[in-house]
């Protein structure tokens, strides 16, 4: 997945506002910029590979994060897994498609959904994710 086609599809989700900040990551949030929660990271190839793809860091739940903690192309994501949060840092497509991402995202952009007040998930009719 290139950055273009992650862009457009993280701005395709409702209620996603975009941020470039962390050194350059493209940050997603759901709920708006100033109060709304994160639910993917695109940025930082990964520099060990020989040709380093688009990292990409998404929320996801406990059994995906045992799922593909360990998988090839995936890794706790830095900084956020070791601080006991689950999510996952997708850098090539050898266990996680490009679809699938698409999936983990969708699910990512929920989880987060979740994150805000109930308030806040009613005023924007996220109360259903």
């Amino acid at each position: 997945m290139t950055l273009e086609e992650y862009n457009q599809f993280c701005s395709s989700l409702p209620h996603a506002a975009h941020v470039v900040q962390w050194g350059g990551a493209h940050v997603w949030k759901v709920g708006g910029l100033e109060k709304g929660k994160v639910f993917a990271i695109g940025g930082w190839p990964d520099k060990d590979s020989d040709e380093p793809a688009l990292a990409i860091t998404f929320k996801c739940s406990e059994i995906v994060y045992e799922v593909l903690r360990d998988a090839e192309g995936c890794r706790p994501a830095p900084y956020l897994a070791s601080r006991g949060m689950t999510w996952i840092q997708r850098t090539s497509d050898a266990a996680v498609s490009d679809e699938d991402l698409t999936d983990h995202l969708r699910a990512s952009h929920a989880l987060a959904a979740q994150g805000l007040t109930k308030k806040r998930q009613r005023e924007l009719g996220l109360d259903a994710l």
